[in-house]
Parts: structure tokens; sequence; C-alpha cells
């Protein structure tokens, strides 16, 4: 879904036959300014998004930007100062402002992950756990945030999981099936398998051809067993139960990446605001 096709729905489910308030009230040509009031402190994202938003409406409209994407931000700083017609900056306000305070949400909680383990190799992971057609601008967010970006769904990299393993009968069969279909179908695409125990670990290494193993649900102490075992021959990823209390534990156990599914899904909408500016 391109950044036109998402905005696009977005407004006609917002907007419907018409935005009645503003018809209303508002005559067609009445032009205005606003601006973007933070109103606590934060990491800044969405805001490439929201001029978007705001053109797809009226491209003509201008835009002042004082702060940018990644931008650390405090309360009672302007973010940008729109000027546009009075139907533009009503309409699109909304849109507008929940995808920015979405995001903004998700890279604060992502950098304050990051900075917990800033003296550690590990790197903090988001995951497949989105809010459906919105994928791809939390993804965006985590970036944002200083965190790196797992596959964006099931095509661009092979996991295989729990239940992947159980329905096609054990850990060597699952890799070796996969690695003959990616080879048939010439898909140069990395592998990463989920286990379960340190026996799965041994499993793995026996078979061969996993490109990162996630140690799923393991206890910081076995996540250090299980990365001495593997010793290199794998990227390492610990999941599982991971949150702001004990993710240092797990980068200390020597993990290549740490993936949190919180980060994305526990995220609170930083607080904005898009106030109107009269003469």
């Amino acid at each position: 879904m391109t950044d036109t096709d998402f905005i696009r729905a977005a407004l006609a489910e917002d907007i419907g036959p018409g935005d009645y308030s503003t018809l209303a009230a508002i005559e067609p040509q009445a032009a205005g300014k606003a601006i973007l009031k933070v109103k606590e402190d934060g990491i800044l994202a969405g805001m490439d998004l929201a001029e978007k938003i705001v053109h797809f409406l009226e491209p003509e409209a201008q835009f002042r930007m004082f702060r940018t994407d990644s931008d650390r931000v405090a309360k009672g700083d302007i973010a940008f100062e729109l000027n546009a017609r009075v139907h533009t900056l009503l309409q699109a306000e909304r849109l507008l402002l929940n995808c920015a305070q979405r995001m903004s949400g998700i890279a604060t909680l992502t950098s304050q992950y990051v900075a917990k383990i800033k003296d550690y190799k590990a790197k903090v992971l988001d995951t497949r756990k989105t809010t459906p057609l919105f994928r791809k601008y939390e993804k965006q967010a985590v970036a944002i945030g200083g965190g790196v970006n797992h596959r964006m769904g099931l095509y661009d990299m092979v996991m295989l999981k729990d239940n992947h393993i159980d329905f096609c009968g054990g850990i060597a069969k699952a890799l070796q099936k996969t690695r003959a279909y990616l080879e048939q179908h010439d898909l140069p695409l990395k592998i990463e398998i989920e286990t379960r125990s340190l026996d799965d670990v041994r499993q793995v290494l026996d078979a061969g051809g996993a490109d990162r193993i996630m140690l799923d649900n393991y206890a910081p102490e076995l996540v250090a067993e299980a990365v001495q075992l593997i010793s290199g021959s794998a990227e390492t990823e610990a999941s599982g139960g991971i949150h702001i209390d004990n993710i240092i534990a797990y980068a200390q156990a020597g993990v290549d990446f740490i993936s949190v599914g919180a980060i994305i899904h526990h995220a609170v909408s930083l607080d904005l605001s898009l106030k109107a500016q009269l003469a």
C-alpha cells in the first residue's frame, strides 16, 4: 500500500459523504493557519506523513517545519506551522494527529528500550504484532526511535516457528524442506528458526542451514548457554517475555538481537494538538 493509497482510504473512512460540520460553518475558500503543538516530552515521528496528508487535500498548502522525524521534543515545542484552506486544516486534523501521535509514541518507547542496552551489541527488533494496514508506519516509527525492523511480513524472510515445525514433523525436516523450496524457487531469503530448548538448538546446529536461531521464552541465563553453544555459527535472537525491566539481562547474555513486540503494541500515543492561529 502506497502512502497515497493509505491516505485516500483513511480520509474516506473519516469524511465519508461529507464533513458537514466544516461545510456548514466555514466558507469554502476561507484561509487559515495552524500549529502542531507538542504537549509532552518524547521523540517526534510522523511529520513526513503529516505533510503528505495535507498535500493530498491541498497541494498548494504551505508547511514551515520546526521539528522533524527523530527529533527529541519537549512540552511546549511547536513542530510545524501550516497555512492552508480552513477546510483542509479541519479535514486533515484528526488523521494527521492520529498518525503522528501513534508514531511518536512508538518512537519514544523504542528509544527507551534502545537506550537501556546501548552499551551492548544487541539490537532491538520489532515484530509483526502491528495494527493491520498501519504496519508500514509503525515500523517506520521503530526505526525513527533507533530500533531495527524485522521482516515486514511473511514474504521477506522465512521464520519457522513452533507451529511450522510441529506441523512439518520436526526441526530437521522443516529446515530441509525450506532450503529445498527456496533453492527450487530461486528465493534469496534468510531462514530463521524458533527453538524452545537447548536440545532444539542442538538439533538446528546438527541440521544446518539456519541463518538465525530464535531463543524463545528462555531465561537470560539459558540464553547465555545457547549463545555459547551456537558460538557464532548463526545469528541469535532472544524473544518472548522481554520488557523494559529485564532487557539488560538479555543483552548481557550476548545475543545479536532482542525482539520486543511491546515497543509497538504497548506504546502510548504522544500528546500533540493542532491549534488554530487566529489573526
